[in-house]
């Protein structure tokens, strides 16, 4: 797979859409987990869960989805990934090409790792690859924050990697080799505009500063400019009140980071993210044995890729 052209809101160049009638255009976006403990709404990073949307045959069916949400989710217009899609058209200045999308998807909806955001990204990004109309991937994360809401989770899903979102402008940096995530997945789910509606209106000016300090130093850290602190993960502005609202997640991170191990809501939860040394094999057995039932731990690996066009070899076959 091959990354899409390389970072500002505008109109697209213009252009004709074109596409090889003879092929099949395939885009695969990671999910993301957003904030990172306190890094509230600018920090996010890209996972090895992916969503995969490939252009067919117009059907009977704008949008045939498999996997994750598939019974569920929109099969005409509404469907994100088509309105993204739709959108990167009218953004390019483009038609919009006659085809239908098909879809599988890996990434868990409602759990805090940026479904929304991956579906969004990839309907802009198959825009950009089967039309060919241009823009650079900061066009591709403003079009589909703009969708979707979330630019931290937008810019993980386009950049891969660890990113930090500042005035809308997103900064891309590699993870360290030397950590890993580990995923914790509950069965329960919890919608994004819920749990921001739990959060306070105002914060005092000793708790953001704090907030900052821990901010900057996971990112450092995450990065693998300093050593990693576990401990710095720790939140007082998003995960108290969303927390408290979910308890399960709260006890598993209470214990996670009781431990000695970096522990963060993942984005808005349920989910719970766990940061563990790479080279320990029993990292991710510790997690699920403090886990125990009602939960699917799985170790996981970065995504550095980010949006990456698919060629046809590696992509499904169409339905006949």
């Amino acid at each position: 797979m091959t990354r899409g052209t390389s970072a500002a809101r505008g109109r697209g160049p213009g252009g004709g859409a074109r596409m090889d009638p003879d092929g099949v255009v395939g885009v695969e976006v990671p999910a993301s987990s957003a904030n990172l403990g306190p890094g509230f709404d600018a920090l996010a990073v890209a996972l090895d869960l992916h969503l995969t949307v490939w252009t067919a045959d117009p059907g009977e069916q704008r949008v045939v989805s498999e996997g994750e949400g598939a019974d569920e989710l929109p099969t005409g217009d509404a469907n994100l990934v088509w309105r993204a899609f739709s959108a990167y058209c009218d953004w390019a200045g483009v038609a919009v090409p006659d085809v239908s999308l098909r879809v599988r998807n890996d990434i868990p909806l409602e759990r805090g790792l940026g479904s929304s955001a991956a579906a969004a990204v990839a309907g802009v990004a198959l825009g950009r690859a089967v039309t060919r109309g241009g823009g650079r991937d900061a066009d591709l994360v403003a079009l589909a924050a703009d969708l979707e809401g979330h630019a931290d989770n937008a810019a993980a899903a386009v950049l891969g990697g660890l990113v930090v979102v500042a005035g809308g402008r997103p900064r891309r940096l590699e993870p360290a080799a030397t950590l890993r995530p580990v995923v914790c997945v509950p069965a329960t789910r919890q919608s994004t505009a819920e749990a921001r509606g739990l959060l306070p209106a105002q914060v005092s000016l000793a708790d953001a500063a704090a907030n900052g300090a821990r901010t900057a130093l996971v990112l450092a850290g995450l990065s693998g400019a300093i050593g990693w602190e576990p401990a710095v993960m720790a939140d007082v502005l998003h995960e108290p009140a969303r927390l408290a609202a979910m308890p399960a997640a709260g006890a598993l991170v209470d214990g996670l980071r009781g431990e000695g191990i970096g522990a963060c809501l993942s984005g808005a939860g349920p989910s719970v993210l766990a940061i563990v040394p790479a080279g320990d094999d029993r990292a991710a057995d510790r997690v699920r044995d403090l886990a125990g039932g009602g939960w699917d731990v799985a170790p996981r690996r970065w995504d550095r890729a980010g949006a990456a066009v698919c060629p046809p070899t590696v992509l499904p076959l169409r339905a006949g």
